[in-house]
This record gives C-alpha cells, structure tokens and sequence, in this order.
C-alpha cells in the first residue's frame, strides 16, 4: 500500500456518529452482569443462614449461573448474528431483570438455585451482544482498542460496585435487595439502548439450528457438573455418565459444525493460531481466579470479621487495577507485544496469587491489599489484550459468533474455578476435627460450610461456639491456602502457554472498511 492510500484511509472509514454514547449503553449492560456475579459472594453467609444449603447447594447456587451461560453463549451469540444484537440484548435486559425479582424473594436453596440457572439464561443474552456490537460500531482498531478497554474495565468496575453497594445494602437491608439493584441499570438500559444503539446482524445468516443449540447445552453442562461432583465428591457412576453424555454431546456439535452450510459456531476459527490461544487464556485465567474471589469474600468476613461493606472496599484494588490497565492495554500491547503483555500479565496473577499461600487469620491487610492490585493489573492487561485478538480475527459478521466464544471461555473458565477450587476449598475444609463435647448436629452444620459454622456456634454456649469456630476458621484458611497455590499453577503455566502461541501476534494498526 502506498503513502498516500495510507494518509486516505482515516478519512474514509466510516464512524458511527453516537458511538461513544453507545458504548457507555453497552457498559451499563457489563456493568449489571459484573455486579450480579461478584455481589453474590458477599450475601452468600446471608443466604447460608436464610435459606441453610448444603454445602453443595450453596456451590450450586455460586456457579449454576456461570454453567447455564456457558452452555447458552455460543447458542445466543449465533441468534443475535441472525435476529439482531441490539433486540436481543434489550429483550436480555428486560428478562434479566425481572428474573432478577425472582432471586431476591427466593424462600428455598432450591427455588434459588433455580432463579439463578433462569439468570444465567438471560445473563446468556447480554455479553456476546455487547462485544459484538462493539466489534460493528468501532470500525478503526484503535478505536475499538479503547472502546474493548472500556468494555473490560466496566466489567471490573463492577467488581468494584457490587461488592461496595451490595455491602451497603447488606448492612442495611435483607440479602434480597442485592438482586434488586439491577432494576434501575436495566431500566436505563432499556431506554437509553432504544435510541443510541444501532442494530447490526448478519446479512445472510441462514436457519438457527435448535439440534446444535440443544447439544452445546448439554454438553457444557454434562462437563462441567461431571468436574465439579468428582472434584467434589469423587468418581461415582451417575458422574461418569454426566461426563460421557457431555462429551459426547460436544463432539457432535463439532461435528455438526463442520456439515452445516450455516453452523451455528464456525469451528475454523479455531484454525487462526492467535485466536485460539486468546480463547485458552481467558479460560485459564479466569479458572485461576473465580474460585479464589468467590471464597476471599467469606474469608474478609467470616474468618477475619469484616462488615460486608468493609469487605467490599477491601476488594477494591483488583478492580482498580484492572480498570486502568484495561484502558491502555491496546496501546502498551502495539508499542511492546501482545505476548509480552498477554504473558506478563497473567505471570503477575499468577505470582500474585502464589503469594496468598501464606495467609492466615492474622494476615494483615497491606499483603491482600496489594496480591489484589497485582491481580487486577495483570487480569485487565491480559483479558482486554485477549478479547481484542479474538474480534480482530473475525469478520464483522461473525462478530456474535467469536464474541460468544470469548465470553463462553469466561463464563466456562468461572464455572470450572467456583467447582475445581471451591472444591478444593470444601474438600480440606470439611476435613477438620470438630472439638470434644461439640453437639453432633451443630458438627454437622459446622461440616457443611463456613456458614454454618458461623450459624451453629451462635446457638452453643461461647465455651463450645469459640473453639468449634476456630478449628473452622483454620480448616477454611487452610483450603484457601491451597486453592491459591493451584490457582498460581495454573497461571505461570498459561503465561508460559501463551509466550509462545501469540508469538508474532498484533492487534491491527490501519483502519479498516
């Protein structure tokens, strides 16, 4: 190309006028997945002494959410190539929040487990429609560089409000009004979205295959529930056979893929070496992570006696790290690499997260403080970086489609870290040895979670409660301990992954048409 065709190009692209209002649209609709997730943690001791899950209740009712988006990403990212993004995403909106009522009024660990898998339904429509809208809207790369970074830093910022307001509210309301601060978003969203976002699809998408959609659901959800019970419970026959029939299922969706005229994921993507190596890390990144933040919530509370709002500031450095790096990920990425970035900043997750294996009850907060800012910094670097490679990769018109591989590998990633390290949090937890002289039903409840420890030494007298709450606290920290180790393995482990797979990947530089 010559000079001159370079000095013409910015010129000719073509600039969606309310862009910029557009995007802050979209980021409100980040912003309300974001909060649903992390404000989840801090009600999760509210909810263990309302509604008194199991156990493995309370872990279904932390990660069924994230299975059925997982299941439900890709299926929904092909609908709104094929029906329009805009109209699915505010169709999304209005259900999201109202099933959002449904969770805040649940009365039965299983009604809530419920209400969140019908979230996680309409959570499915919103995240791919958001991406790939911004994929269509921002035509420049850099522009869409930023506007990427800004679509990541939401989605951490609402790391950052959920856990501040839903403290708030927790302190001052019933656990059920942290559901209910998604009705004011989604209403705006709602309004506002009608007339700033502009609808985009696929020109010719062909039929919406209902057999591939039924297929990516089970699959993603024999899998993971197959994971999550083994890791949990050990291998049992009815986990075998969740395992096979999602495994099964998946090979057949690939299969199916690769004979449909118009697939509902166009499985060559996966060709495109950068892509595929984006997709992997998000999913490993993320692993490493959800599991470790779902539990440090109940550990600023119930082990070291946090006020929920206290906790929520508390977790506030990982959002603000995340934020800023998210917002000039895309430039440090084109002046240096995207490799060395990608690597660099799932490295210090990971060496970050290696740090929490010596915490303890009596961990001051400087070392938690400062493990979160380094997390945040790493995670917006590599997941922004990411999520860029991922859409540069793609046509326009598969914008839905790809963006709904990166949040399936999100969503997939947070399932399988709430059940591997969780897991690995419950397994050691339920190991210890409850006091002589300890009720055998108040050693049961104790058993089943830190929760109901906390619950049941409040009805023992404090000469039994005090030493049956400390051999729980020390079991908890003690699992915590290891699920960061695993955590950081898995991290340096992907960042040396992805040092080598992204080599010689670049964002785009010129404009494009």
């Amino acid at each position: 190309m010559t000079s001159t065709e370079q000095r013409i190009r910015p010129a000719e692209v073509e600039r969606h006028p309310g862009r910029w209002l557009a995007l802050a649209v979209l980021a409100l609709a980040v912003l309300l997945v974001a909060v649903d997730a992390t404000v989840l943690g801090l009600a999760t001791p509210y909810i263990s002494e309302d509604l008194k899950p199991s156990g493995t209740q309370l872990l279904w009712i932390g990660d069924v959410y994230s299975f059925v988006i997982a299941g439900l990403l890709v299926s929904m990212g092909s609908l709104g190539d094929r029906i329009g993004r805009k109209k699915l995403l505010l169709t999304g909106a209005v259900a999201f929040g109202a099933v959002s009522v449904l969770n805040s009024y649940a009365t039965t660990p299983e009604l809530m487990i419920l209400a969140r898998a019908l979230l996680g339904v309409a959570g499915a429509t919103l995240m791919p429609s958001t991406l790939a809208l911004i994929r269509n809207i921002f035509h420049d790369p850099r522009e869409r560089s930023i506007a990427v970074g800004v679509w990541g830093a939401m989605a951490s910022a609402g790391a950052a409000v959920g856990p501040v307001v839903g403290g708030f509210l927790l302190e001052h309301f019933w656990w059920g009004s942290v559901f209910l601060i998604n009705l004011p978003v989604m209403a705006v969203l709602v309004l506002v979205g009608i007339k700033l976002l502009p609808e985009s699809k696929n020109p010719a998408p062909g039929p919406w295959d209902l057999i591939s959609v039924a297929l990516s659901l089970i699959g993603m959800i024999g899998i993971v529930y197959a994971i999550k019970e083994a890791a949990a419970h050990g291998f049992r026959w009815d986990v075998a056979a969740s395992g096979a029939i999602g495994a099964a299922a998946l090979v057949w969706f690939v299969r199916r893929q690769l004979t449909l005229p118009a697939p509902l994921l166009d499985m060559r993507l996966f060709r495109n070496r950068g892509f595929s190596a984006a997709v992997l890390a998000d999913l490993l990144t993320i692993l490493g992570l959800s599991g470790l933040v779902f539990f440090l919530s109940q550990f600023l509370q119930l082990v070291q006696g946090r006020q929920p709002f206290e906790a929520g500031l508390a977790e506030l450095p990982a959002a603000v790290g995340a934020v800023t790096a998210g917002l000039i990920a895309g430039t440090v990425a084109r002046r240096y690499s995207v490799r060395a970035v990608v690597a660099g900043g799932l490295a210090a997750v990971g060496l970050a997260l290696a740090s929490l294996t010596v915490l303890s009850q009596q961990t001051g907060y400087p070392l938690l403080g400062a493990a979160l800012l380094v997390v945040g910094v790493g995670a917006g670097f590599a997941f922004t970086v990411t999520a860029d490679v991922i859409l540069s990769s793609v046509p326009k018109e598969q914008a839905g489609a790809a963006s709904a591989v990166s949040e399936t590998a999100y969503e997939l990633g947070a399932a399988l870290g709430i059940a591997l390290l969780g897991s690995i949090v419950t397994g050691v937890y339920r190991d210890f040895t409850a006091p002589a002289g300890t009720p055998a039903d108040a050693a049961s409840a104790a058993h089943d979670s830190l929760g109901g420890a906390v619950e049941a030494g409040a009805s023992l007298p404090a000469h039994t409660a005090e030493p049956l709450l400390a051999a729980a606290q020390d079991a908890f920290v003690d699992g915590l301990r290891v699920a960061a180790g695993v955590g950081a393995a898995v991290l340096l482990a992907t960042a040396v992954a992805a040092w080598f797979l992204l080599k010689g990947q670049k964002l785009e530089d010129g404009v494009e048409h």
